[in-house]
């Protein structure tokens, strides 16, 4: 299931230098599904999203904040945070419907109606409790993930792939049991320069935020490699019950904002990974969302192509590549790998 409607080809969060290339990912991601029919079948429908409540909004975020979202967008001037995210007018309602795309999937999926949801307009995962951040208004990963543990649900997974460290919503959830791991590029001034491998969660999440951080340059083999060793038996060990996955493209080589050397290979590979997870256990469901991606054509592109494979199509966009790292820069990451493995192997016993 897409959850899609033309209002969501004028929703971006981004300075008006990006705007375009934020909304034009949405509109080649839907042009190609309407063009695949044939291959999709019955596989895929696409709804229409809902505004998301203010009960929903508060699991994640302040009233104060949220306040201040609707006197800004009401302005419709300025920013909402220290220069990244413009207050745009209606913004407020833009950050609610896009919020809403990711929980009327949530709805369905607990009502046993999907298995598979989407939202391209979804993934906004810098948006901390109370501030916005990084082109991220509202946390839609956060607030589905709360009303899922909400709805009964025990063990939830955020497995969340784009370039750039989940922070918001690891701040949000930093003490609750909910699997949080995230792969993102890590270097001085790179943003926003958190997600090392010491920031483990805390409380009753101690152990639950689990991240990677990779150096410039990492490739497929790097992505590959951190699968194998942390993700995999991470989540054989946890056994989700429901997975949100952050469906981020930022780290495609070649993408103007970040410097990591993922190409077809990678998004294949963790999305057939999930495929097969499902497949073989009772799991309610996995939900995709958006996230980041500037070049419209490789991000559209790799969302088509991981959707497939959760739904298990047989398709294939282009030949898959393959990119190989130095190995001074492997090194880093298996030195990290070894680190973060024997840690969470003394908190979990794994």
């Amino acid at each position: 299931m897409i959850v899609f409607k033309d209002d969501y080809l004028h929703i971006a969060f981004t300075p008006p230098s990006l705007f375009k290339v934020w909304t034009e990912r949405v509109r080649l991601f839907i042009k190609k599904v309407n063009e695949h029919q044939e291959i999709l079948k019955d596989k895929i429908a696409i709804i229409e999203p809902r505004l998301a409540t203010l009960d929903e909004l508060l699991l994640a975020h302040t009233m104060e904040y949220i306040n201040y979202v609707k006197k800004k967008s009401q302005s419709g001037f300025g920013y909402l945070d220290y220069g990244d995210t413009p207050a745009y007018p209606n913004t407020f309602e833009k950050a609610s419907l896009a919020v809403g795309g990711t929980l009327k999937l949530t709805d369905l999926l607990l009502s046993h109606n999907i298995k598979i949801g989407f939202n391209p307009q979804g993934g906004f995962h810098h948006a901390k409790r109370d501030r916005a951040s990084g082109f991220c208004v509202f946390n839609d990963i956060a607030i589905a993930a709360l009303k899922l543990r909400d709805s009964g649900i025990k063990r939830i997974a955020i497995i969340d792939i784009d370039a750039h460290h989940g922070d918001g919503t690891q701040e949000i959830l930093y003490d609750q049991d909910i699997l949080k791991i995230s792969y993102h590029m890590y270097s001085l001034g790179f943003f926003p320069g958190s997600g090392y491998i010491d920031e483990l969660g805390e409380g009753d999440g101690y152990g639950y935020s689990v991240n990677i951080p990779l150096p410039p340059e990492s490739g497929d083999d790097i992505f590959k490699y951190v699968t194998d060793q942390i993700v995999k038996p991470l989540v054989e060990y946890y056994k989700p019950e429901a997975i949100l996955f952050q469906m981020g493209v930022d780290g495609y080589q070649g993408d103007p904002l970040t410097y990591l050397r993922f190409t077809d290979f990678s998004y294949y590979y963790i999305s057939k990974l999930l495929s097969e997870y499902m497949k073989r256990t009772d799991i309610l469901g996995i939900i995709g969302v958006g996230g980041g991606g500037y070049n419209p054509i490789n991000t559209s592109d790799m969302w088509f192509l991981m959707l497939n494979n959760l739904i298990e199509n047989k398709y294939k966009s282009r030949p898959l590549t393959y990119t190989t790292t130095d190995d001074k820069i492997f090194s880093i990451v298996r030195e990290r790998t070894k680190i973060t493995l024997k840690k969470l192997r003394e908190i979990h016993n794994f």
